[in-house]
This record gives structure tokens, C-alpha cells and sequence, in this order.
């Protein structure tokens, strides 16, 4: 059975991911909630959840010996599919402009940064549900094509340098990035676990993605 490492660095989205995925797998998949750097590098899958400040979720992954190198491990050296949700996406990135200029993991180039609608009548955090706009076809992103909406909640959005690494779009006075794909990875802005039928199926397609 496939071993899908659930990283385990504090956050607080790290239950609610773990239901959904349990879920998702239907049994096919075991679902390791887990910051042991042996069990990271051996897993089949790894999927990077995270709420809060871009800085002070790279410190609590930082603070987990041996994750990163694991994780980079796994996903990098071996290939292992991989998956960033919320701020998990945007610690893809090369730098957050959060609290100062914090470094990311640097797997896609690019900058977290405050998201500013052109509308003064459009609130910060962006919380809520919006409708995403897929920007090219994408095995796991194929379940939101024509969905009406997926639920988001965030300040900051991950920017990446080429534009060609960005899936898809959302608009809440502007553009800005929903979802990242490039080789093995992708990164998603919303929250799956917490978008209901169409959160689940692309957890599915994640589960069930051979790059």
C-alpha cells in the first residue's frame, strides 16, 4: 500500500487534512501523520499543509530536524508527488514578504506577498468561496474544471517568477495565483479539506497521481 507522509509541524490545518485525505484514499493509501525524517524520505507521496504567517510556519518546519532534507529527499531526489496546501504552497517559494523577508524552501522561484484588491469594498484576509480559473490541464487540478467555487482563506499569495508555473487563478479585486504546478509538484492556495465535494475529489486525483 502506497504511504502518503502527512508533515506534522504544528499546523492547524493538520487534523482536518488528515480526515480529508483518510477519506480521500478510501483505504487505497495509508495516510502517516508524521515529522520523523526516515518515514518522510521513504514515502510514496507528501503532502505540506500550513495556516498562519509564512514565517512562522517555516520556522516550525525548520524546527522539525531533518523534515526539509527529507522532504527534499523524497520529492526532489526521488520524485515522490507532492502537495502544498495553503501556506504549504507558498513555502514553496523563494522568499515571504511576511514580518521581513523570510527564505522558503526555493522549489519554485517566486514571492508570498500580501494580496491588495483593486475594490477598497473587498476585505483582507480573502475568506470565503470563489470559483478558480484553470490556466492549463493539470491530472490533479482536473476535478475543478466548472466548479463553481472552493474555499479560501488567506492574506498572502504565492506570485511565482515564471507565470507558466501558475494552474489556475482567482480573482478578489485582481488576480492572483490558486494553484501551482510544475514536474511533481503542486500547490494549491484554497483549502481541499475544507471545500467539500470538489476538495475531496482533487485529494483523490493527488492520491491517485503518477508524475
Amino acid at each position: 500500500m502506497r504511504q502518503v507522509a502527512l508533515i506534522d509541524y504544528g499546523s492547524g490545518n493538520l487534523r482536518s487534512a488528515e480526515k480529508a485525505l483518510v477519506r480521500a484514499a478510501s483505504g487505497a493509501a495509508e495516510i502517516l501523520v508524521t515529522h520523523d525524517p526516515e518515514a518522510v524520505s521513504r514515502a510514496d507521496a507528501v503532502v505540506l499543509p500550513g495556516v498562519g504567517a509564512f514565517a512562522a510556519c517555516m520556522k516550525g518546519l525548520t524546527e522539525r530536524t531533518g523534515v526539509i532534507e527529507a522532504m527534499t529527499e523524497a520529492v526532489r531526489g526521488r520524485g515522490a508527488p507532492f502537495l502544498g496546501i495553503c501556506v504549504g504552497m507558498q513555502l514553496l517559494a523563494a522568499r515571504g514578504h511576511e514580518f521581513g523577508v523570510t527564505e522558503g524552501l526555493g522549489w519554485i522561484d517566486g514571492d508570498v506577498r500580501k494580496i491588495t484588491p483593486d475594490d477598497p469594498g473587498l476585505k483582507v484576509p480573502h475568506m470565503g468561496w470563489n470559483a478558480p480559473e484553470l490556466t492549463r490541464n493539470h491530472p490533479v487540478l482536473a476535478g475543478l474544471d466548472g466548479v463553481a467555487a472552493v474555499y479560501f482563506t488567506h492574506s498572502f499569495a504565492m506570485f511565482p517568477k515564471d507565470e507558466t508555473d501558475v494552474a489556475a487563478y482567482v480573482d478578489h479585486g485582481g488576480r492572483f495565483p490558486a494553484a501551482v504546478a510544475r514536474d511533481n509538484l503542486v500547490g494549491v492556495q484554497f483549502h481541499p479539506e475544507k471545500s467539500q465535494g470538489p476538495g475531496l475529489r482533487l485529494l483523490a486525483d493527488f492520491l491517485e497521481w503518477r508524475p
